[in-house]
């Protein structure tokens, strides 16, 4: 089967398999910005996604990273926004006031606040129509939905305009201030016609990075009181950094009027002054070119890397499903002096420059076709900062001690240390370190098979470097058109095995490896070899074949790269051997939501490696108390099954993490492999990829939560019913208006008076 139709196929059998339990697992954020933050620094963000309804907390894996909730903005109908708009106009009348409860209310409360100079959460009301209460463009005169005359919403005035008084304002005065700015955040956020509907429900937080911790990647996810979402990147960074202001939820583009839903900002919010080194933080809307001018000396050797692509890795609905974003910088002249829109394989673009005179520089990003949206976040960081390009070899066997050659740009006085002696089979990230900061994360494979280093001039079977079988060569394009040629003996009968790893460790090698005889005939070759468990990857261009050997005799197995390239970052492990039986496991999606007293399932992908067929037994490891599972087993040849866990529990106030493991006889080995949790993704309409996460929360809950009626409105006096009204509403036509504005005065929208006040007229309309 192709590389190119496996995974729809697998992400089919998912659907199938999970339907029964999807509807409990639908929490969904689409993007979180900024997608990090500065050691030892406390900043706010905002995260927009799907139903989040009774957000209650987040969680960012790793150690040293807090995050506190502040608020959390659903997606209000039109007869909602009317009345907020209603309760707006009224507090902004200088004789309304508010409520004791709210002012208590509005004393622990804190808005999202401004990151970075001049930035802050766009508060220019949209124009809200008083008859269907829909937002408008904030240039609208007539409403978009029902053609009636819009009522401007004029923010307060500044206290530059305020008379200046020696009395201090009120608790009062204050809640009501601060009542009338988060109504106000509501139709500045408020997007009726959004291009991307799974984005539109906000969550804004405040984040604390430990001085301390880690730096790089770290995963960020949503709790609500019905469920958990998907992960998404986050990063702890070690330089300063700055923020442009949050971008509103994108409009709808319409055909051949699409420049209307591109986003309206002031020239001078398209240009940020920045003092390196320092991480930038955007947004990219459609049209948009972001700029940066910063000062820079001679001699300087600056490093500007992006993460754009790596923060939301698949877009399911454009070409190229990711954000591609390019770079370029100018000097003081205006002239570019440096581009670049990739690095190698990796879409994010890197620039290194040696700064040639003192003076002014301007960077740039956009996105390639110009395309944008709420989702479409960015990081680019500039400094003289340590980067690696490459290192050699790419692994090592486990236990054994290896001198590394690192290859990148201000790497003195830097260190990059293998992982740990006592580290087992598999990937590894590392980083070199000069003590204060350290470079970008490069994998690093562990292996228990021997291994030994390409031995030149090894081009031409003649010149064939002998190898004994098991091994791992480690080796790398030393001229262009190079050929690497090992040979093996053989017999007949036997199978061989040639896999390379080398773009899933970050080279930008493309192989080809093929098996001739002694006549010189080839046996096997192959180019590119899918591999469903590569997660970000693309383009798969590692090599795998296993070749049947014809006859008693000497072998050779050639290794080259398919462009012909060359250079010391062009390097590969080769593993020879005959067939090592084994698999791997995904399990999707990387979360467990179960309702109270109930079930839920996952599915379980198996990778299979060198022919093994045979059955998988599943379980989860070491459940905690109010869980069971009953286990599954993968059946022979089979690649996906469900696994079901039960609960006896009602409900959960924070999810616990679990674990699947995969057992199974493999000749004389008994082998256990953990699953990798993950995330089914669609590329670019069709493509489907595994994407790893780190962790497999599961949450129990109550399916009949609601929240708590916190707030205790007073009763509604005699007195302030209308009296000699029309009695024209039935029973039914007064619950739904009254339990509208009960849920929004519980949601502290509106003041006691004022909700009364509209009860209390709905309520005297109703007939006896």
């Amino acid at each position: 089967m192709s590389r190119f139709t496996r995974l729809p196929i697998l992400g089919l059998a998912m659907f199938v398999a999970v339907a029964s339990s999807a509807w409990a697992q639908n929490q969904y954020i689409g993007f979180v910005y900024p997608a990090g933050g500065q050691q030892g620094t406390t900043f706010p963000i905002r995260l927009g996604g799907q139903a989040l309804l009774y957000a209650s907390d987040l969680v960012v894996s790793g150690e040293g990273v807090s995050v506190r909730l502040v608020d959390y903005y659903r997606v209000l109908d039109n007869q909602e926004l009317s009345v907020v708009a209603q309760q707006l106009r009224e507090l902004k009348k200088k004789e309304t006031t508010v409520d004791d409860g709210m002012v208590a209310y509005m004393s622990w409360f804190e808005f999202p606040r401004p990151i970075g100079p001049g930035a802050g959460i766009n508060a220019v009301p949209s124009m809200i129509c008083s008859i269907c209460g829909a937002a408008n463009p904030a240039d609208a005169t007539v409403c978009l939905s029902c053609n009636a005359p819009l009522e401007r919403l004029k923010p307060p005035p500044s206290a530059a305009k305020e008379p200046k008084s020696d009395t201090p304002p009120t608790e009062k005065d204050l809640a009501k201030q601060k009542l009338i700015e988060r109504l106000e955040r509501i139709f500045a956020e408020d997007e009726r016609n959004p291009a991307v509907r799974s984005q539109t429900e906000l969550v804004f937080a405040e984040v604390t990075v430990a001085p301390d911790a880690k730096p790089g990647r770290r995963e960020i996810r949503v709790i609500t009181k019905r469920g958990i979402s998907n992960a998404l990147p986050f990063y702890v960074g070690q330089v300063p950094e700055v923020a442009r202001k949050p971008m509103k939820t994108m409009q709808f583009p319409v055909l051949g009027k699409e420049y209307l839903a591109q986003r309206k900002r002031p020239v001078e919010e398209e240009e940020m002054r920045v003092t390196v080194p320092c991480t930038m933080n955007g947004q990219i809307a459609a049209g948009e070119v972001n700029r940066y001018r910063f000062h820079a000396a001679k001699g300087q050797r600056l490093v500007i890397s992006v993460k754009a692509r790596a923060l939301i890795p698949y877009v399911p609905d454009g070409v190229p499903g990711w954000l591609q974003a390019v770079l370029r910088l100018y000097d003081a002249s205006g002239k570019e002096v440096a581009y670049n829109d990739d690095f190698r394989s990796d879409p994010d673009p890197l620039i290194y420059y040696e700064v040639p005179a003192d003076g002014e520089y301007l960077l740039t990003i956009n996105e390639a076709l110009f395309r944008g949206r709420e989702s479409f976040v960015y990081r680019i960081t500039v400094g003289e900062l340590p980067f690696v390009t490459s290192i050699f070899p790419l692994g090592a066997r486990v236990g054994e001690p290896v001198t590394l050659e690192v290859n990148g740009f201000n790497l003195e006085k830097t260190t990059l240390a293998p992982p740990p002696k006592e580290a087992k089979p598999g990937h590894y990230l590392i980083a070199a370190t000069n003590g204060n900061l350290a470079s970008n994360y490069v994998p690093f494979a562990l292996d228990t098979l021997p291994e030994c280093l390409d031995a030149e001039s090894n081009d031409e079977p003649s010149k064939a470097q002998k190898v004994t079988l098991p091994v791992i060569v480690n080796g790398r394009m030393d001229h262009v058109g190079d050929w690497d040629v090992f040979e093996v003996d053989g017999k007949a009968g036997q199978t061989i095995v040639a896999e390379v790893h080398a773009r899933r460790l970050g080279s930008p090698f493309d192989s080809f490896v093929k098996v001739t005889g002694p006549d010189g005939k080839a046996i096997a070759l192959n180019d590119d070899h899918y591999d469903a468990g590569s997660g970000l990857n693309t383009d798969h261009a590692d090599s795998y074949l296993m070749a049947k050997l014809p006859a008693d005799g000497k072998y050779f197995v050639h290794i080259g790269d398919t462009p012909r390239r060359a250079g010391k970052e062009y390097a590969y492990r080769l593993r020879i051997s005959l067939p090592q039986p084994d698999f791997e496991l995904r399990v999707a999606p990387s979360k467990m939501v179960i309702r109270s007293a109930a079930s839920a399932s996952v599915t379980v992908y198996a990778l299979r490696k060198d022919g093994y067929d045979g059955p998988i037994a599943l379980n989860f490891k070491d459940l905690p108390a109010g869980f069971e599972s009953a286990g599954s087993t993968l059946g022979a040849k089979k690649e996906v099954v469900s696994l079901a866990l039960k609960t006896s529990l009602a409900d959960m106030e924070k999810p616990v993490n679990l674990t699947v493991i995969g057992s199974a006889k493999i000749g004389d080995r008994d082998v256990v492999h953990e699953a990798v949790p993950c995330e089914d993704r669609m590329q670019a309409f069709l493509w489907r990829h595994l994407l790893p996460a780190e962790d497999l929360p599961v949450l129990v809950y109550n399916p009949s939560y609601s929240p708590p009626a916190d707030r205790i409105r007073p009763p509604i006096r005699d007195e302030d019913r209308p009296k000699d009204v029309a009695r024209t509403l039935t029973q039914a036509s007064v619950n739904y208006p009254v339990r509208r504005l009960e849920r929004l005065y519980q949601e502290w929208f509106l003041t006691d008076e004022f909700t009364n006040r509209e009860i209390a007229s709905i309520e005297a309309r109703m007939i006896k």
